[in-house]
């Protein structure tokens, strides 16, 4: 059985992420309490006390960390390949590249997204946290199978020789390839990632004032940089 994502799957990849997450949180019209709110409660739960706000903030505030490590770890391996690359529709197979993030894991960009699902799911409702995270892991998954095929055809043994190297997706604490010329470029790696950076400030948005209006409001913000980043890049790309 081919679980590998389809072609067209890999260049919807972005509207698919984003329809695990639309599905996950309907999810509260079947599951009404919120993860964070479980949590608090199984915690507290000797504290003969209602949850406060102050029991929920650190219990956020762990989404939050995640979320914020998840956009930089994007950053980062998005400033060795380029923005354009990790925008792109295409699946690009002509170089294997082994720095940076890349000589700990080779799936850093998933990472990203997964840590970013978990750290987002206590927003969501119990269900709702099960299905994001789920979802997340299992496409995450079959991408990973895709481009793993595609670089194995186009790069033969020396991809064959980074895949034993470097885990997939589990890092290693130390490095597990030799230094590479390659240099980032760290303001490509910010505008390729700037969406991820405004899914995080909108989490913290929230984690600060539980207000769900404020919260909306910088979601939407993250929303609005995605596609102007989105134009800058196209813009570059052709200039």
């Amino acid at each position: 059985m081919n679980l590998a994502a389809s072609a067209w799957e890999f260049r919807q990849r972005f509207w698919i992420f984003g329809a695990c997450y639309w599905i996950a949180f309907s999810l509260y019209r079947i599951d009404h309490k919120n993860l964070g709110l479980a949590v608090a409660e199984f915690l507290y739960r000797g504290a003969h006390h209602d949850v406060t706000y102050t029991d929920l903030w650190p219990i956020y505030l762990v989404g939050v960390l995640l979320a914020v490590l998840a956009a930089a770890l994007r950053t980062w391996a998005t400033a060795y390949i380029r923005p354009e690359v990790m925008v792109d529709g295409a699946l690009h197979t002509h170089t294997v590249v082994a720095a940076g993030p890349y000589r700990f894991v080779r799936n850093p960009l998933y990472l990203g997204t997964n840590l970013m699902a978990i750290g987002y799911s206590i927003m969501a409702s119990r269900l709702g946290a099960i299905v994001l995270i789920a979802s997340t892991l299992v496409f995450n998954y079959r991408i990973i199978l895709r481009e793993e095929r595609e670089l194995t055809l186009a790069q033969g043994e020396e991809y064959e020789r980074f895949r034993r190297a470097v885990p997939r997706l589990w890092p290693s604490l130390l490095p597990r390839v030799g230094r590479s010329d390659r240099k980032p470029n760290w303001g490509g790696g910010l505008l390729g990632e700037m969406f991820f950076w405004g899914l995080a400030v909108a989490l913290l948005v929230f984690t600060i004032t539980f207000n769900l209006r404020s919260y909306f409001f910088a979601l939407g913000l993250a929303f609005g940089l995605y596609f102007l980043c989105l134009g800058i890049i196209g813009w570059t790309r052709q200039h």
